[in-house]
């Protein structure tokens, strides 16, 4: 598999091996020594499935504490997958990275505890799935407001679907409880 840094050196591209053929394709989605050589070695918890349709926006999303390390594959369908540097004390803090996703195109992006993410749907339907190195928190999940200014995440659609939680999200600024940089 190739491994590549983003933008943000913390999140990264993953594109597995993928073998085709006449009957479609076949990929390795997860071998734990492989991703332990490029840097993944939290182990994975929990595993989430998501079908949406065209426009649906979600996110921005993270847990603090017990932040969430992300593996995430799209099945089938295309989206617009977006990471954000929410670690108060990194260099980084507020960067953003925005990254097309498409179940063609077999490829994964790593998004590591620290780290706020998003997606919106480009195509008619997608199904998405992540990997999780945390279960899921209620009492702990933070929201962004998908088009907070002084981020100035530049979306690929005006009037996204969201859900009534991400529409009354925060903005940045007001966000509760934002994570340090882990050691």
């Amino acid at each position: 598999m190739k491994v590549t840094p983003t933008a943000l050196p913390e999140v990264l591209l993953i594109e597995p091996r993928v073998f085709p053929d006449a009957r479609g394709h076949f990929y390795e989605s997860w071998v734990g020594p492989r991703y332990q050589e490029a840097g993944i070695d939290a182990p994975f918890v929990q595993d989430n499935f998501s079908r949406s349709t065209r426009n649906t926006l979600r996110g921005l999303h993270f847990q603090e504490p017990k932040g969430q390390g992300k593996l995430i594959t799209v099945l089938s369908g295309k989206i617009y997958d977006v990471a954000v540097d929410v670690r108060t004390d990194s260099p980084r803090y507020r960067d953003w990275i925005g990254i097309e996703l498409d179940g063609d195109n077999p490829q994964q992006l790593w998004i590591p505890p620290g780290f706020a993410h998003g997606f919106c749907v480009l195509s008619a339907q997608a199904d998405f799935m992540y990997k999780c190195t945390e279960f899921y928190a209620p009492e702990t999940e933070r929201s962004i407001r998908w088009d907070d200014p002084e981020l100035a995440i530049d979306w690929p659609l005006d009037t996204p679907i969201l859900s009534e939680k991400d529409a009354a999200a925060p903005f940045l600024a007001d966000a509760a409880v934002l994570p340090r940089m882990s050691a």
